[in-house]
């Protein structure tokens, strides 16, 4: 089965199951009076701790909306892109390629991007243990290679697309390829349980700082080009409601300043958000259709 027709069945089943009809049918406005549902990806080690994490900026949407949010830190990136698809979530936080399927499949809408070290973009890299003999994709014939979920954009599809473009199938090109979340791959390199692995610089960033692994025992050997940091998105329906996306967005925007009184609203590194659109998110919409991932509409 392609990888177009896995992405096309997740979505599709999802659509049956939750009653979505088409992106083209009416859709309303969440009422006012009902919570809003805030889902994040997996962005911290567990659950617990990105729950921590990102409590603080609940509280904070909660008071400026004036609306009771609930946050739901979900598993994998797909899931995440599912459950904006299929109205389990309102509101998003979530990388580009998530983002991108939800909006192709169901209408979500990008109306802000987070902003790390003050850039609202980012790099995927690959990584190897300085051991492992690996300088470059060349060399990574035969080894065994780990990609993020396939709703992952540094941990799966730029890296896939970087092997397409050398005319690389990575099933017949490493001796064993796996699918796992980010953190895993950097400690299965570090152990060398693992020869290499896709990633992403804020998540090897993150683990460095935090004393999960140490920089020397891991080594970038491929950096991509910037990529569009990830987006926060609404469902097709809340996308409906022009004053509260405006209100949603100033927001957000205001999140840089607050910063000062209130670190603790964006892990470290994060330092606010910028307004973008889905235009933004056009090079992660390209490389998916160049993919065959993503059929043009």
């Amino acid at each position: 089965m392609t990888l177009y027709n896995l992405s096309r069945r997740f979505f599709n089943s999802a659509v049956l199951f939750m009653g979505f009809v088409s992106v083209n049918a009416p859709v309303f406005a969440q009422p006012s009076s009902e919570p809003l549902r805030f889902g994040v990806g997996l962005f911290q080690p567990d659950r617990e701790k990105n729950d921590a994490t990102y409590k603080p900026l609940t509280a904070y949407l909660e008071k400026a909306l004036g609306r009771k949010v609930i946050l739901r830190t979900v598993d994998t990136w797909e899931g995440l892109a599912k459950s904006l698809a299929t109205g389990e979530t309102d509101i998003a936080l979530l990388g580009p390629w998530g983002y991108v399927l939800a909006n192709h499949e169901a209408g979500a809408q990008a109306i802000s991007t987070i902003l790390y070290d003050g850039k609202p973009e980012y790099f995927a890299i690959m990584v190897t243990h300085p051991q492992s003999g690996i300088k470059s994709i060349e060399d990574l014939k035969g080894k065994s290679f780990a990609f993020g979920d396939k709703g992952s954009t540094s941990g799966f599809l730029i890296p896939f697309y970087e092997f397409q473009k050398r005319g690389i199938d990575p099933e017949k090109y490493f001796s064993r390829t796996l699918y796992t979340k980010h953190q895993a791959i950097e400690t299965s390199v570090v152990r060398r349980e693992l020869d290499a692995g896709a990633d992403y610089n804020r998540n090897r960033d993150a683990m460095i700082s935090q004393g999960l692994i140490k920089a020397d025992e891991s080594k970038i050997f491929w950096t991509s080009p910037p990529l569009p940091n990830d987006a926060v998105a609404v469902s097709a329906a809340l996308a409906k409601d022009t004053a509260f996306v405006a209100k949603l967005r100033t927001a957000l925007a205001n999140i840089g300043g607050e910063l000062a009184k209130q670190p603790d609203l964006l892990p470290a590194r994060y330092t606010g958000f910028v307004n973008k659109d889905n235009s933004f998110y056009a090079p992660i919409r390209d490389a998916g259709l160049a993919t065959g991932k993503l059929r043009a509409k």
